[in-house]
């Protein structure tokens, strides 16, 4: 479902300031596979996230979506493939718009616009059925302004727009890092929930050791804009924070920050 083939990047070349954040990087990802993603500062996690969303332009190497070359499209031609949230809670949604308006535009991503009504009967049920999963009562306010919504509840709902229409790719960058432990905790659950239940080809950027050992079933570790560490299956399974912590020792990676480390 995802191929990175020798994908490079360098930020600022030929100045004091040049930086290699992807060198050569490759991945492949099958389909409904969910991958957790960790490193260091600097490691290349977001940069890597960015090079498939197209953000950027690459320097070299290929990306295929699904067997479609996206290396050189726009990112708003690859939205119809990717559906993606960010580590800030107020990126995602429209604030002064309604839950039900918000799930709208989502469900709409890709469509041909009307003059129809906005929302149908059929389609409130269908969002109201969809939130439940969510578990944060949010089925019963679709009315309220997502403004008026809490940072972890404006990003629970952007996880579930991101999904509403299946992506072929679904990325999330830190998307509990801005969140308290308990909301945190929520939203991954919620995660889980959704991955599992549309099969949705997953790529999960973590700081946090034990999240990224507990979810997905293959996780992969990067360092200098290359993967150095990738495990799954029973492997995975058996995974411990202690491990992981000998394997950035091994890697010579000492700039850790201290959310991984407390995590």
């Amino acid at each position: 479902m995802l191929e990175l083939r020798n994908i490079c990047k360098t930020f600022n070349p030929g100045t004091v300031n040049e930086k290699v954040a992807l060198n050569g990087l490759s991945l492949r990802l099958e389909e409904g596979e969910f991958v957790t993603v960790i490193g260091g500062n600097g490691a290349g996690k977001s940069t890597m996230l960015n090079a498939v969303a197209g953000t950027f332009p690459l320097d070299a190497g290929q990306i295929l979506i699904d067997g479609v070359d996206v290396t050189r499209l726009p990112e708003h031609r690859r939205a119809r493939y990717i559906g993606r949230v960010f580590q800030d809670p107020m990126m995602g949604t429209a604030p002064t718009m309604q839950i039900e308006e918000n799930l709208a535009l989502a469900a709409r991503r890709g469509k041909r616009r009307t003059l129809r009504p906005g929302i149908t009967k059929k389609e409130r049920a269908e969002y109201a059925e969809r939130l439940k999963i969510l578990d944060l009562g949010l089925e019963d306010r679709m009315t309220t302004k997502v403004g008026l919504l809490s940072g972890g509840q404006r990003q629970a709902l952007t996880l579930l727009m991101a999904s509403l229409v299946k992506p072929k790719l679904l990325l999330l960058d830190e998307h509990t890092a801005a969140l308290d432990p308990k909301t945190a905790a929520k939203v991954l659950e919620a995660t889980e929930k959704i991955v599992t239940r549309d099969r949705l080809t997953t790529l999960m950027i973590t700081h946090n050791m034990k999240d990224a050992i507990t979810y997905g079933d293959r996780l992969i570790m990067m360092k200098d804009g290359q993967i150095i560490f990738d495990i799954s299956g029973e492997e995975k399974k058996k995974l411990t924070v202690e491990d992981l912590l000998d394997k950035f020792k091994v890697a010579g990676e000492d700039d850790l920050s201290d959310k991984m480390i407390l995590s």
